[in-house]
């Protein structure tokens, strides 16, 4: 696994580099740097996806322990346990908006306005 992840890594700054220093606008090198992009969307998508659920879990947990814990409590504790949950949410969509305006806008062709 660490050799196929060196052998990815590598091809992806090969790609990165050749598409960056691409005179004559090498389709080949663009094919290699939007795939790259992609994938490394699809990874910033997933990695903050798996921390937002690992976040929810401990969230849950803890309400569930303080609710066995003070039964009294438990409708001040899921009030509190949903607004954190909204708040973990938010950070996998700004994930997501973020892979999106990447991929669709056009950001690395200068077609964004940038």
């Amino acid at each position: 696994m660490v050799k196929f992840s060196k052998v990815l890594m590598l091809m992806v700054l090969a790609g990165t580099v050749s598409a960056a220093f691409a005179a004559d606008g090498d389709p080949m090198a663009r094919a290699v740097f939007y795939g790259a992009l992609a994938i490394g969307a699809g990874v910033a998508i997933g990695a903050a996806a798996g921390g937002g659920a690992a976040g929810l879990g401990n969230a849950i947990r803890g309400v569930l322990e303080g609710m066995a814990r003070n039964p009294n409590m438990g409708p001040k504790l899921l009030t509190t346990m949903f607004i954190g949950m909204a708040l973990i949410e938010t950070f996998v969509l700004y994930a997501l908006l973020i892979a999106i305006i990447f991929i669709f806008t056009g950001i690395f062709d200068s077609k964004a306005g940038f």
